[in-house]
């Protein structure tokens, strides 16, 4: 993990010492500190300043968590567990996982736009700060959060000297090539009350206007703005003011334009907005110009994604905007053509993770997911859309399976399900059944499997009575897979062979169909059936090589690799194993990289270092404990580790592995990978290597059956391992 997950500063940040100094003197005293002040006062920016500059006092990083976007009190904590780059699995909740990851950290995180979920905010935190004496919160908001301990520091509008460098500066930056005397310039920083923001839209406007013409219009304003707003604070009022000013001095169609961008929660792409904010009065092909427009006033800020480039309004200018789009009386429509476009989107990213934008559909989903939540949450509204909340749950199979976010797609396929049907037709029951299938396929990964086969039984049993043959092999499928984790292989053979037979049979071809493929190559594999295994991963291999598809490809890596470290082929296995790992990484996928994991540790053995390997062991369990019961409490795949933690015993002794295996449990995540990826040195020629780590798996024909035996690749005595 990055110790710090701060934006970069895209321009100068001016002013603010003696405020930056008395931050980073409440957090040397106070382990909650909250800058309180109006909206646009520049609370955010100090706080993330003084975060970045105190980095260096907290051991393990500063972390950002930014909830403005979020709606739903129940996300807070998701939030969080996203903010400190975590991935869990269980179903323990994002609460537990929060305390038990910052027990023994030293971290400041700061917290940034909570005012409208205050209550939950300041519960969750005053659970952490008790639990977790090493945690230290910045927060930045409205308001206090009233928790015990906390000091509250209210930021004041800038002094004069540092308002008038912020207004001459930005002015400078957005092209002005003289800013005016400085004693107009002085009044016009006191009109605006020395508020950063107020005085940011006023520099983008000095290209335009001289101060003299700004002046005017503030006067003309301050009376037509005020009203009907006469009990609101005098800062406000200014701050009102100054956006209603802009506004303003707007074209008809930047004034449309900003109403309908409020729609939109977190960053969002001119496709979007072309489509959503588009229409007969301000057509797409406009939209472009409109949009630089918006963006030279500072209405709009550009940013860079992992996705590439978005745009975003600062909350209080959107704010402003759904103000006036109520006055519109378009607010709903707006919604529903926002929530049409990312229900198209989220389409578009399930067809195409099948495809070699696999990379680009995870990156353009992540960050798309506050737009996504605010859909959903659109379609939780009312009974009526409860088939569009469970085909969109449903549809993001791929970003909650394949992308470490399990908990929080547990969370919209339970309430989407949960949601009365307004009538029962064949696409609603289609919506419903799909939901159904994916959220056993969620449950089976969090090792819920109560709730999987809940939720699967209902799903095969709707399928069969409606006729519905892709929803009935997918609850087949799921349910194989269930079996496989619970160490049933026959019956896991029996049922992800079947659903490949359908899925064969009406032409279906996926990444869920080539993962059967690699989950029936696994069964075979337990069961002894090596050669099948290999055959049907290479099949697999093959396809996503063809495809341009890496996340199931790291699972048919992973078989490949256990058949290789069993023959001995230590190279081949450790060359297979560490591609798997750097993808199931990338995609953040913690079930396929700690499984991968756990094998090369078991290759560094075999090829003699197994201090390294018990370090590489250490570093699984963490990981472990975000994706739930380790190896799901599977005696089959728990083989490799049960083995390799035998060996490494002996060969290290018991205090030795103890403490290269907490040297590795204190890895970060990231680190612990970057060690798993490191190049290791030829151990073949080491003559040694094989009598200190045998081969640990047998080769060749099919075990008995699992009640009369041990799972392949446990002992079974003086000849129940391949010799070395």
């Amino acid at each position: 993990m990055r110790r710090s997950n701060l934006p970069a500063e895209l321009n100068r940040f001016v002013g603010r010492a003696a405020e930056q100094d008395e931050v980073a003197r409440l957090l040397g005293e106070f382990r909650l500190v909250t800058v309180v002040g109006v909206g646009g006062v520049g609370k955010t920016r100090l706080a993330l300043r003084a975060a970045g500059a105190l980095q260096k006092r907290y051991a393990d990083g500063v972390r950002l968590a930014e909830l403005s976007s979020l709606r739903d009190p129940e996300l807070v904590a998701h939030a969080l567990v996203e903010a400190l780059g975590l991935t869990d699995h269980t179903v323990r909740g994002p609460r537990e996982v929060l305390r038990e990851h910052l027990a023994e950290r030293r971290l400041l995180l700061a917290v940034d736009g909570f005012e409208h979920l205050v209550d939950a905010c300041a519960g969750l935190l005053r659970e952490l700060l008790l639990g977790c004496p090493g945690l230290t919160v910045l927060a930045a908001g409205r308001r206090p959060l009233r928790v015990d301990g906390e000091a509250v520091f209210g930021l004041a509008p800038m002094r004069e000297a540092d308002a008038l460098a912020l207004l001459t500066g930005r002015a400078l930056e957005a092209g002005a090539t003289a800013v005016g005397d400085q004693d107009t310039l002085r009044e016009l920083v006191r009109r605006l009350d020395g508020i950063p923001l107020a005085l940011e839209l006023a520099a983008a406007r000095l290209p335009l206007l001289t101060p003299e013409q700004m002046l005017r219009r503030l006067d003309d304003r301050f009376r037509l703005l005020d009203g009907g707003r006469r009990g609101a604070l005098p800062r406000h009022r200014t701050l009102r003011t100054a956006i209603g000013w802009s506004h303003e001095l707007c074209t008809p169609e930047e004034r449309l334009l900003w109403a309908r961008l409020s729609v939109f929660a977190g960053p969002f792409d001119l496709e979007a907005v072309e489509y959503v904010c588009g229409g007969p009065e301000l057509p797409a092909d406009r939209v472009l110009d409109v949009l630089g427009e918006l963006l030279a006033q500072s209405v709009v800020a550009r940013e860079d994604t992992p996705a590439g480039p978005r745009y975003r309004m600062l909350d209080t200018v959107a704010a402003y905007g759904a103000e006036w789009l109520a006055a519109l009386g378009d607010t709903e429509r707006m919604r529903r053509r926002h929530r049409d476009w990312y229900m198209g989107f989220a389409t578009w990213c399930e067809l195409e993770w099948f495809s070699p934008r696999q990379a680009e559909v995870a990156a353009a989903t992540d960050v798309a997911l506050p737009n996504l939540r605010a859909a959903l949450e659109l379609c939780l509204e009312s009974a009526e859309e409860a088939a569009l909340a469970q085909h969109l749950a449903g549809t993001l199979w791929f970003y909650w399976a394949g992308c470490g976010r399990l908990s929080e797609g547990r969370h919209w396929l339970d309430r989407a399900l949960a949601m009365p049907a307004a009538q029962e037709v064949v696409l609603h029951e289609d919506a419903r059944l799909k939901a159904l299938w994916v959220l056993g396929y969620v449950a089976i990964l969090q090792g819920d499997p109560t709730a999987a086969v809940a939720a699967l039984h209902e799903c095969g049993e709707r399928a069969r009575i409606t006729g519905n043959v892709v929803a009935r092999a997918y609850a087949t499928h799921r349910m194989g897979c269930l079996a496989l984790l619970s160490d049933d292989m026959p019956r896991a053979e029996e049922l992800i062979g079947e659903a490949l037979e359908t899925y064969r049979e009406i032409g279906e071809l996926n990444s869920n169909v080539l993962m059967g493929q690699v989950e029936l190559a696994m069964a075979r594999a337990f069961q002894g059936d090596l050669e099948g295994a290999v055959a049907l991963c290479g099949q697999v291999r093959e396809v996503c090589e063809e495809r341009g598809e890496r996340w199931t490809r790291a699972y048919a890596l992973y078989v490949l690799g256990y058949a290789a470290l069993t023959g001995g082929d230590h190279a081949t296995a450790r060359e297979l194993l560490t591609e798997c790992v750097s993808i199931n990484h990338a995609f953040h996928d913690l079930v396929g990289l700690v499984l991968a994991m756990e094998l090369l540790a078991l290759v560094t053995a075999a090829e003699g270092d197994p201090a390294e390997a018990a370090v590489l062991q250490g570093a699984a369990r963490p990981v472990w404990d975000s994706v739930g019961v380790p190896v799901f409490g599977s005696a089959y795949f728990n083989a490799p580790r049960a083995l390799c933690e035998r060996r490494l015993a002996e060969a290290l002794g018991g205090e030795g592995y103890a403490a290269r295996y907490r040297e590795g449990q204190a890895l970060s995540l990231d680190a612990a990978v970057e060690r798993a990826l490191a190049e290791r040195r030829d151990a073949a020629g080491d003559a040694g290597a094989e009598a200190r780590v045998p081969r640990p798996f047998r080769t060749g024909g099919r075990s008995p059956a699992p009640e009369t035996r041990k799972p392949a690749g446990s002992p079974t005595g003086k000849g129940g391992e391949a010799a070395g």
